[in-house]
């Protein structure tokens, strides 16, 4: 296909439940603006359906693509790899089970045509757009992570852990190859690295619901986030972000 406008990646890992109903919601919104866009799905080492599923679709829309990693990686594994071999102007990652409405990239799209460099998706900047809250106890966490991201990292974000961002491709190639943190912490890095490389950077209000199904631990992998945000201050104190020093080689 010609040089796509946008690119969208999707993480997945064991989403053959979900994954199909996405990607018809999403080719669907792109044929109804006459997008040219590309979509790729980043498996990560999926132990049920998701690859044979999406390599169904590849023969029905020649402009999705299946990148498989070498086992399972993590989140942020997944969408360095996508982002890297994405080929768009403007590069969006978002959750399989679009928890955003795929809709709402046009919201993340327009601020980007405005002129910033990221756009990220926030349930927080506006709370009445959740459809779906989740329950109190995740957001007890999230705040209390909140706050070590204010302290720890100085990142002013309501909302950091979003699955929904958008990047120029300048942006995106700038940010994601030193990258370091492969699961779930990556989210707060890559804001960090903006601020870094003095990015600007839109916190975004997007609708937003809650799914079942999460693989999300909140105590278990609420700590090993928090281990994350130290990782990543150690990193920036050690040298790690230098230029020279990324993580990309290793895709």
């Amino acid at each position: 296909m010609d040089q796509p406008a946008y690119s969208i990646v999707l993480p997945a890992y064991n989403e053959s439940e979900r994954i199909a109903a996405s990607l018809d919601k999403i080719f669907a919104h792109i044929a109804r603006f006459g997008w040219k866009a590309e979509v790729i799905v980043v498996d990560d080492g999926s132990s049920d359906e998701t690859a044979h599923i999406v390599t169904r679709y590849t023969a029905q829309y020649p402009n999705l693509r299946l990148l498989q990693n070498p086992g399972n990686h993590g989140k942020g594994y997944s969408v360095r790899n996508g982002m890297l071999h994405a080929r768009g102007d403007i590069l969006l990652f978002s959750d399989a089970d679009l928890s955003s409405p795929i809709a709402e990239a046009d919201k993340l799209f327009a601020v980007i045509a405005g002129g910033t460099d990221i756009a990220i998706g926030s349930r927080w900047l506006k709370s009445e757009m959740q459809i779906r809250r989740q329950p109190l106890y995740r957001q007890i966490l999230g705040r209390i992570f909140n706050l070590a991201l204010r302290v720890l990292l100085g990142l002013n974000f309501k909302d950091t852990q979003c699955g929904f961002k958008a990047f120029t491709r300048r942006a995106a190639h700038t940010v994601f190859p030193p990258q370091q943190i492969e699961r779930w912490g990556f989210d707060p890095e890559l804001l960090y690295l903006a601020r870094k490389h003095h990015l600007a950077v839109a916190e975004v209000p997007v609708a937003w619901s809650h799914r079942e199904g999460t693989r999300i631990h909140p105590i278990r992998d609420g700590l090993r986030m928090f281990a994350d945000v130290l990782k990543v201050r150690w990193n920036a104190l050690s040298g790690k972000y230098a230029a020279g020093n990324t993580a990309a080689e290793s895709l």
